[in-house]
């Protein structure tokens, strides 16, 4: 099946990079964000401006709407570039809409999104047969710098793709990969969820940064927040994850490796091995600004869709996470929100009840 027309799910950071991108390359683009507000900038320049390496183009989506059945009318790829969070919301809009053969590719997936997706569609009664699929990260690391304005900095490399059920992994990845060429297929959704770099660095980064980022923020994220000592707490999260990926069966690879692999670090980071010299010589993230509060998606999102979801997938291979749920609980007292149960469960993934014994068979099955 060819892919010529592309549904795009939200109007943020990814989503305007991917609709600029991809209108230039040619597909027809549909832009969908249910808020007006967050269009408004986007019809009032006419389009998208996005700059790389230094050249500024325009693209002009084929629609800018907050109409979802007009978004994913026809598309053959409906592509969610928008917070986990939204996830749940957008795949029940979804469910009423979808038509056999759609390809719903969450970029990126965090961690468990394609099993939150495939549990929802589900729940709503959904009758096309469609596909899911996700990365372990988003495609473009990009930021909005002004009115429909996005700036790439770099695409990922060596992007990690997984479909859920698995059996239709190759399949999809061949056909994600004629978009991206950068993509390469991963053994099942745990090993892209578990090779979440934003889970693994951010919510040490923003509890470590709480007091200025309480004062308004204003140095950058990275290169000034990302201590040697907020380096160590990376490295003992990134100690438990590797072992949940062991306990899963799949092949471990640290956070430097994932980091490197991404081109978002020097040769020299890699051979070292170390997190705080992976971050520091991090060409595309060193200009990056931190959040000016706490209430940003390096702790919503991060913690509740990253770490959360790693623990509980920790618990059901019995893998042990103290600092893991250490950062769960200091950062659920900051935000005054339980991420525990607000964020993704093991409930909400579908997988409460499984056996680990099972686990293999359902991420290649799929839900019965």
């Amino acid at each position: 099946m060819a892919i010529d027309k592309i549904a795009v799910f939200g109007a943020g950071n990814g989503g305007c990079a991917a609709a600029a991108d991809l209108s230039l390359k040619g597909y027809e683009v549909r832009l969908y964000s249910r808020s007006e507000s967050t269009l408004q900038p986007i019809r009032e320049r006419g389009g998208i401006e996005i700059v790389e390496a230094g050249k500024s183009s325009f693209a002009r989506p084929d629609l800018v709407t907050p109409d979802i059945a007009e978004a994913v009318a026809g598309a053959e790829l409906v592509m969610i570039a928008a917070p986990a969070s939204a996830h749940e919301e957008l795949a029940k809009r979804l469910t009423p809409h979808l038509a056999d053969g759609q390809i719903i590719f969450l970029n990126p997936g965090h961690t468990g999104g394609s099993l939150h997706a495939a549990a929802v569609l589900r729940e709503g009664g959904v009758k096309a047969k469609v596909r899911v699929c996700e990365t372990a990260t988003l495609t473009y690391i990009c930021r909005l710098t002004g009115p429909a304005r996005v700036e790439v900095y770099r695409r990922t490399s060596h992007l990690r793709c997984a479909a859920f059920p698995g059996k239709f992994t190759l399949e999809l990845v061949g056909e994600m990969s004629k978009i991206y060429p950068d993509i390469v297929a991963a053994e099942n959704v745990m090993e892209t969820g578990l090779s979440n770099i934003n889970a693994i660095m951010h919510p040490a980064g923003m509890l470590g940064n709480a007091g200025r980022i309480e004062q308004g923020g204003d140095f950058c994220f990275y290169s000034e927040g990302i201590t040697p000592a907020i380096a160590r707490l990376i490295s003992a999260v990134d100690r438990e994850r590797l072992e949940i990926v062991k306990r899963l069966g799949l092949k471990p690879l640290g956070f430097v490796e994932i980091f490197y692999r991404a081109g978002l670090t020097s040769g020299e980071a890699r051979a070292a091995g170390s997190v705080y010299r992976a971050i520091h010589e991090s060409e595309p993230n060193k200009s990056i600004k931190s959040p000016a509060g706490l209430d940003h998606r390096y702790l919503r999102e991060d913690v509740g869709y990253g770490l959360v979801p790693m623990a509980e997938i920790g618990r059901l291979v019995g893998g042990e996470t103290p600092v893991i749920d250490s950062l769960i609980t200091l950062a659920s007292e900051l935000n005054e929100i339980q991420y525990r149960s607000e964020g993704l469960t093991l409930k909400r993934m579908g997988l409460e009840g499984v056996r680990r014994e099972d686990l293999k068979s359902l991420l290649h099955e799929g839900f019965e």
